[in-house]
């Protein structure tokens, strides 16, 4: 314990630092207790460690602690205005049963982005299969099916389509063009390790892509993970999955880890009686192999991946290698291939530690074969992805600057039928950004990057983030800044096809751009004795250019132009947590969606997007963590759907949906090394009438796929199990 005299006169605050000892580089643990003895005067640590808080005329006895560390009591003298101190890990001992929960999902105290992360502990609480099946018990973010016959899912965060939200895999932006209609079923989840959700503009660092937010995935790693992990599960809709991963630590640098998954889906389901597969049948096998090598002056992984996928969908007559749609039945098959390698490296500078230089590099091959009927589309994606980050944090951390170069390249080759679609992306950029972090109590991270896209021109993006603390655990959040999308139409939209609309593209298409701003406030209040966790928050979207995704203005077609007039989103959100009895988690929220755009020259609401959402979870674990109980319910708000009106009243969809239910459950027995797991999803059996328009005549004029807004598929039932060895403390 370090203690630093006050180079003025005393002062009425208190500033310092808490570290781990263990860490050579001091950066410091965040969001450490600070508190006075005997009171609840208090604050916690920022991101870097640091905190500023009041004198207490109480006592001079400050008690630090933070979760896996033993708490310590220093003194503070009068004259002292900074300290720097320590905390050392508790004991380690042979073996001890702990009753509690993992923490789930949660904001980030100390993160000057509104990030919400989701734990590795929230993920089992549903069939979490992959990362579209992720966020069942999330109120930010939805997922919903783009059509009603190829299985595409889409997310949505901010009231806005999951094209508008950058996806990244530990930093590095891996879901977009041909990987965005499948790619959310591309990630197993019990491969991740946690997930971030980052809503608004978010840093610059990783491009100027996100408008509405960022998500970033973090598998697992093989110095953290189990030594031996492996997942299966089955259901009544016909899926089967086996998840695996394996990790080796060779020495004290370096280890290596091997993760799998196999899935097959062979139902063939058809609870509404249409004629059509309710999901598509799906084969996909996917291999990762990483290697980590870790010192104390920097660190390098490099890993490959690799996955193949066919989904077959269409009538359940249509079966599988069957080319002859036209005679059989309609039938859809989408083959997938994709290949990745990714290099990083990272290294420390100066005797301090306080600059550091990273290298993320990562190359991409994805190839799609498919038919959709009649239509044949066939594509290529060739990607290059490299990041040059600088890292400069001087002065005890308070200031800090980042600055780095980027290079970007796709190539697409595509051809729809026997007409050809090439692009080519190339885009060299730069960006800065300071981070000021006055203790505990106020962080500004402002940023800007340029970009110069070899289509579009330059790009100028300024984003600006604000976190403060107004009283010890209420936090205001506020922030603003641009943001671009370069949309690829046929890549990002290929299941519009299995329908009879003909796609019509404007030969004009510029970049999308938008701003977006937003506030938030969270804390928490005691009622009871019983700690109750708030936040709201608000965000507004404003485009300046958008590709309008028309469906309103022909039953025959979908149209892609350039906005004409006003596009915009506004979203409320209030979310309240609990925790009323030992091991008893409940959660609730509520959110509002208005998003409205300029349709062939008409502001409108967003078709086929609820207009609010209510949440509700329940989370009840035995003692001794035996039996976990988990419950959630969502109420998707109404909604609009494009006209159809000019159809034969049989072939018509109403003008609007009204709210529907949809309830989850799930058991979960824990033993020592092993979980075994049950559950029913759509608990109600709620289906959208209707999903798939003139189903019996899917050649004809009427034939329509793509007005989703529900459940297709109704109830489910499933079981698994996990086994696990975990690795020797």
């Amino acid at each position: 314990m370090i203690f630093i005299p006050a180079f003025l006169n005393g002062q009425n605050s208190i500033e310092g630092k808490v570290f781990d000892p263990e860490d050579k580089d001091e950066t410091g643990l965040p969001g450490a207790s600070i508190i006075w003895a005997g009171t609840v005067t208090g604050t916690s640590t920022n991101a870097a460690g640091y905190f500023k808080l009041k004198r207490s005329r109480e006592t001079d006895k400050l008690v630090i602690s933070f979760i896996g560390y033993k708490s310590d009591t220093i003194t503070v003298g009068k004259d002292d205005e900074y300290i720097i101190t320590s905390l050392i890990k508790g004991n380690e001992l042979e073996e001890v049963l702990v009753f509690g929960k993992a923490p789930g999902a949660h904001i980030s105290r100390t993160d000057p982005v509104l990030t919400v992360n989701i734990t590795g502990a929230e993920l089992r609480k549903a069939a979490c299969c992959n990362l579209s099946e992720s966020f069942e018990t999330s109120a930010s973010v939805d997922v919903n099916y783009t059509d009603a016959a190829t299985g595409a899912k889409q997310i949505q965060l901010l009231g806005l389509a999951g094209n508008y939200t950058q996806i990244l895999t530990e930093n590095v932006p891996s879901m977009y063009g041909l990987s965005s209609a499948y790619g959310l079923n591309y990630i197993p989840g019990p491969w991740m390790e946690s997930i971030q959700v980052a809503k608004g503009t978010s840093s610059v660092r990783n491009g100027y892509e996100s408008i509405a937010g960022q998500i970033n995935v973090e598998y697992k790693k093989p110095a953290a993970s189990e030594k031996i992990y492996v997942n299966g599960f089955l259901s009544d809709a016909g899926r089967q999955e086996i998840n695996a991963n394996a990790s080796l630590i060779l020495n004290d640098k370096l280890s290596t880890m091997i993760l799998a998954h196999a899935e097959n889906q062979s139902g063939m389901s058809d609870h509404n009686h249409d004629g059509f597969r309710d999901e598509p049948d799906i084969r996909q096998y996917h291999f990762v192999n990483r290697w980590d090598y870790l010192t104390n002056g920097g660190d390098i992984r490099v890993g490959v991946n690799y996955l193949e996928e066919e989904r077959i969908g269409g009538q359940l007559a249509y079966k599988r290698n069957n080319t002859d749609t036209w005679t059989d039945a309609f039938g859809i098959d989408i083959k997938s291939k994709r290949f990745e390698a990714f290099a990083k490296a990272g290294v420390l500078f100066t005797e301090n530690k306080s600059m550091s230089v990273g290298w993320i590099q990562n190359v991409s091959l994805h190839d799609q074969n498919s038919f959709f009927g009649l239509k044949k589309y066939d594509a290529s994606q060739k990607s290059y992805y490299s990041n040059l980050l600088y890292q400069w944090n001087p002065l005890f951390g308070r200031h800090t600057i980042d600055a780095g170069i980027s290079y970007k390249y796709d190539l697409y080759n595509e051809q729809l039928n026997t007409n050809p679609f090439d692009k080519k992306e190339s885009v060299p950029g730069a960006f800065v950004q300071y981070t000021y972090a006055d203790t505990s109590k106020i962080t500004i991270v402002a940023g800007i990057r340029t970009d110069h896209h070899n289509l579009y021109g330059n790009l100028f993006t300024p984003r600006l983030h604000v976190r403060y603390e107004i009283i010890h655990g209420l936090i205001l959040r506020a922030s603003a800044g641009k943001g671009y999308r370069s949309a690829n139409i046929l890549a990002e939209n290929a299941f519009m096809l299995a329908s009879s609309r003909d796609m019509i593209i404007a030969g004009d298409l510029k970049i999308e751009e938008a701003w977006n701003s937003g506030i938030s406030l969270s804390g928490h209040v005691n009622v009871f004795g019983k700690e109750i966790k708030l936040s709201t928050e608000f965000f507004h979207t404003n485009f300046v250019n958008q590709i309008i995704t028309d469906l309103d203005a022909d039953v025959d077609e979908v149209r892609f132009y350039n906005l004409n007039g006003r596009s915009f989103s506004n979203v409320l959100q209030f979310e309240a947590s609990v925790q009323p009895v030992q091991g008893f988690d409940l959660l609730a929220a509520w959110r509002i969606n208005d998003v409205m755009m300029t349709i062939d020259d008409v502001l409108r609401t967003k078709p086929l997007a609820s207009r609010y959402k209510g949440l509700f979870t329940a989370s009840y674990l035995t003692r001794l963590r035996k039996w976990q109980f988990d419950y959630t319910l969502q109420i998707n708000g109404p909604g609009r759907i494009p006209s159809t009106i000019s159809n034969p009243e049989a072939y018509r969809m109403p003008d609007s949906y009204n709210p529907f239910p949809v309830m989850n459950g799930q058991i979960t027995r824990n033993f020592r090394k092993m979980h075994i797991y049950a559950g029913v999803e759509n608990i109600f059996n709620f289906t959208q009438e209707m999903a798939i328009i003139d189903a019996n005549d899917p050649f004809g004029e009427y034939f329509d796929s793509s007005l989703i807004w529900g459940p297709v598929h109704g109830r489910k039932i499933y079981a698994g199990l996990r086994f696990f060895l975990n690795r020797d403390i």
